[in-house]
C-alpha cells in the first residue's frame, strides 16, 4: 500500500527539489563554519548565508538582509521576541487562535507580570475585529498574531490588524508557520514589526531552521536571549548592538541554511501564487467531496479565499484517533489528529477537548490522491 501524505502543516514532504542535494555539498565539500575564519570555505559559506538572506527579503519584500536573523526554528523566533521585549507591566494581544508556540512563553511571561489579553474569533476562526480593537491600550507594547490558523486554515485579517497597530505605535509580529511559501507576503504592506518563519512547512526545506525579520525599532527594543560567541567584536564582553550579529550567537544550522536557499530558489521560480492556485484547487475538490456528509462536520471558514490548504474534520459519531488511525491502517492516509498544539483554537472551534483529524495539502499532492482520501473518509464515515 502507497502512503497519501496530508499532513503537510506539521512538516512538508516531499521537499523542494535539490535541497538534500545541497545540503550534502556543504557537508561533503565546505563544512566551514561562518564568521570564524577568512579562508576560501568559510567565504563560500558566508556567501550561501547572505544569498539566503537576500532570498527571504525577496520572498516577503523586506529591505535589509542584515534583519534576516536565523534561528533553529519558528518556536524559538517567537520566544525570542515575546521574552526579549516585554517586561512587567507591558501589555500584550494575541489572537484566540494562536499555536502554543505564542501561548506557552506569554503563560510564561505573564507569571513575570506582563498583563494578556487574548482577542475573540467566532467559531470558524476569524478574527472579531471592532473586538480586537477595542483591547488596544496606551500601554499596549507588542500584538503577535498567527497569520493562519494551523487547526482549521482561517486566515486572519493582518493587514487590517497591521493597520490598527500603525496607528498607534504597537509592535506586531506575526506568526507565518501556515502561511509562508502559500501566500505571498509583504512585510511593509502588512504593516509588520516582525514576522517569524519556518523552514520546515511551507517553505519547503529542511527541520531545525527557521528565523524573524526585524524592522531597526523591534531589534534594538529586544533583549538577545542567547549571547556567546559571535565571531564580531571578541574583545567585548556584551553582545554586537549591529544585525545580524546582536541574535546570532553560536554555530548556526548551516546544513539547514543551504538547504533552505535551494527551497527558497525553487518557491520564489514557481511563485507562491502559483503554488497557492495548486493547493487550493486539491482543497477545494476535498472539501467540495465531503462538504455534505451526514456524521462529519468541516471546522473553519467555508469561503476558500478565507484559508490554507489546512482542513479539520470532526467525526460526530466516531472517536476522532479511531478515525486517522483507520485512515492510515487500512487505506495509506496520512493526517494528523488531536489538538495540534493549539488548544485556545480548538476551544474557540468547539472541538476542545476532542480536536479533529487534520488534513493539509501541497502542491505536490495529487487529484488522485485526493480522490483517495475522499473515499477513504466516506466509507469511515
Amino acid at each position: 500500500m502507497q502512503n497519501v501524505y496530508l499532513d503537510n502543516a506539521a512538516t512538508s514532504f516531499p521537499k523542494a527539489p535539490g535541497i538534500s542535494g545541497a545540503m550534502a555539498e556543504y557537508i561533503d565539500k565546505i563544512g566551514s563554519n561562518l564568521n570564524r575564519s577568512s579562508n576560501e570555505l568559510a567565504a563560500a559559506t558566508a556567501l550561501v548565508t547572505l544569498e539566503t538572506r537576500e532570498l527571504l527579503c525577496r520572498l516577503f519584500h523586506f529591505q535589509d538582509s542584515a534583519h534576516v536573523v536565523f534561528t533553529p526554528g519558528i518556536t524559538h523566533s517567537l520566544n525570542y521576541i515575546i521574552k526579549g521585549l516585554l517586561q512587567p507591566g507591558d501589555h500584550c494581544v494575541v489572537s484566540a487562535m494562536e499555536h502554543n508556540a505564542v501561548a506557552r512563553p506569554l503563560a510564561q511571561m505573564s507569571s513575570r507580570g506582563v498583563i494578556i489579553d487574548q482577542a475573540p474569533c467566532d467559531s470558524q476562526g476569524n478574527l472579531l475585529l471592532p473586538q480586537f480593537e477595542a483591547l488596544l491600550r496606551p500601554e499596549t507594547k507588542l500584538v503577535i498574531m498567527t497569520h493562519a490558523s494551523n487547526v482549521c486554515g482561517t486566515v486572519l485579517p493582518a493587514a487590517a490588524v497591521g493597520a490598527l497597530c500603525r496607528q498607534r505605535g504597537i509592535y506586531y509580529v506575526l506568526d507565518t508557520a501556515q502561511t509562508a511559501g502559500h501566500l505571498d507576503l509583504d512585510f511593509e504592506g502588512l504593516g509588520l514589526s516582525g514576522l517569524c518563519f519556518a523552514g520546515h512547512k511551507g517553505l519547503l526545506g529542511p527541520a531545525g531552521i527557521g528565523g524573524m525579520l526585524l524592522t531597526p525599532s523591534l531589534a534594538q527594543s529586544m533583549e538577545p536571549l542567547i549571547a556567546g560567541g559571535t565571531g564580531s567584536v571578541s574583545d567585548s564582553e556584551s553582545m554586537p548592538e549591529f544585525m545580524p550579529d546582536r541574535f546570532e550567537a553560536g554555530t548556526l544550522n548551516i546544513p539547514g541554511i543551504y538547504g533552505l536557499n535551494q527551497s527558497l530558489k525553487y518557491i520564489l521560480s514557481e511563485t507562491p501564487q502559483v503554488l497557492r492556485q495548486k493547493e487550493m484547487a486539491l482543497t477545494a475538490h476535498f472539501i467540495e467531496e465531503l462538504r455534505d456528509l451526514p456524521g462529519l462536520r468541516l471546522v473553519g471558514e467555508p469561503d476558500l479565499e478565507r484559508r490554507v490548504g489546512v482542513v479539520s474534520l470532526d467525526f460526530l459519531n466516531r472517536d476522532n484517533g479511531e478515525v486517522s488511525y483507520q485512515l492510515s491502517e487500512r487505506y495509506g492516509i496520512l493526517t494528523r489528529c488531536g489538538l495540534h498544539c493549539a488548544p485556545w483554537a480548538h476551544k474557540t472551534l468547539d472541538t476542545f477537548p476532542k480536536g479533529t483529524v487534520r488534513f493539509s495539502f501541497s502542491h505536490f499532492n495529487t487529484e488522485a490522491e485526493v480522490a483517495a482520501a475522499s473515499i477513504a473518509v466516506r466509507s469511515l464515515v
